[in-house]
């Protein structure tokens, strides 16, 4: 089997809190990925981002990252944490 590393790329990303939920509860923030539309549907303690797979719920804790194309995904915090390290903003 060959091995392969990630291409170097430079993502935005935000951890999803208790008030950020709290604050943002009951409303759906739109993205666009291509020509469609998507939604990060946000409740008291989750929210729940719907996808090109189908809809994500996000725990308190878990990253959202925005991807190449636009399209948003949550990640644990303990993958994001072994993925991805914080860059300077230049």
């Amino acid at each position: 089997m060959s091995k392969y590393r990630k291409k170097p790329v430079v993502v935005d990303a935000y951890q999803l809190t208790l008030e950020k939920c709290y604050v943002n509860a009951g409303l759906s923030k739109p993205f666009r990925v291509g020509h469609r539309t998507f939604y990060i549907n946000f409740r008291r303690d989750y929210a729940v981002i719907e996808t090109l797979e189908g809809d994500m719920r996000v725990e308190i804790g878990d990253w959202i990252i925005t991807g190449v194309m636009g399209e948003k995904y949550p990640c644990k915090p303990d993958i994001f944490a072994q993925t991805y390290e914080k860059v300077e903003e230049v």
